[in-house]
């Protein structure tokens, strides 16, 4: 949800109506190879599930110290100029694509692949860096979480991990309850670095499915 008075009004719900419902299945921590990819095979992934429905991932340690601090640095510079602008203009224009940096985000982008499982190449939009910032890239003292209202989650960043659901279903319909939102940072600073996946492209890493329920 990107235009603010929009989210304000979303998130003004959350004090009353985001009931806190409890996990239909045992949530779980494990180390995977998302399958048993070679590139996985010798360095799993800390992979926690977060919620079963929508089926919410956070991979813990998945970007280095080294590289958040490298997308910080080449960023910093445009959001600066960006905060200048009016508050409306500036969360609108305040994603950074870093597609001139192919070499450097090279590796991040095949890191995705490897735990996703789908193409991140010509399927997927180019790395953005948001202040404010989804790899989160900073702690945060008070606030900045992502919330889904509907299925009555709430995501604290944490440093280092990425988050990962898919918005649409097996057979093209939107998840009820992916519908979300990002709560003010009260205290701290937030980054994040996005990284969105098309649907087109997946076909054979993601196979379409005719079952409602998929």
């Amino acid at each position: 949800m990107r235009v603010p008075v929009a989210a304000y009004k979303f998130l003004r719900q959350l004090r009353n109506d985001l009931i806190h419902i409890t996990s239909k299945r045992p949530l779980s921590c494990r180390y995977s190879t998302a399958g048993g990819n070679p590139r996985l095979m010798y360095a799993p992934v800390k992979e926690e599930v977060e919620w079963d429905e929508p089926r919410i991932i956070r991979c813990h340690d998945i970007i280095s110290d080294r590289e958040i601090e490298f997308l910080k640095n080449v960023s910093s510079e445009y959001l600066t100029h960006i905060q200048r602008l009016q508050y409306l203009f500036a969360v609108i224009a305040s994603i950074i694509s870093v597609s001139f940096l192919d070499e450097n985000v090279a590796c991040i982008n095949q890191r995705i692949a490897d735990i996703t499982g789908l193409r991140t190449n010509k399927s997927a939009e180019e790395l953005h860096v948001w202040q404010y910032l989804f790899f989160t890239m900073s702690d945060v003292q008070i606030g900045g979480a992502t919330v889904f209202p509907k299925a009555g989650v709430a995501l604290k960043p944490i440093k280092g991990s990425a988050v990962f659901w898919f918005n649409l279903r097996k057979n093209g319909d939107v998840g009820l309850y992916t519908e979300h939102a990002v709560c003010p940072v009260l205290r701290g600073n937030k980054w994040v670095a996005n990284k969105w996946i098309c649907e087109f492209g997946q076909e054979f890493r993601r196979p379409c499915s005719l079952s409602y329920w998929e």
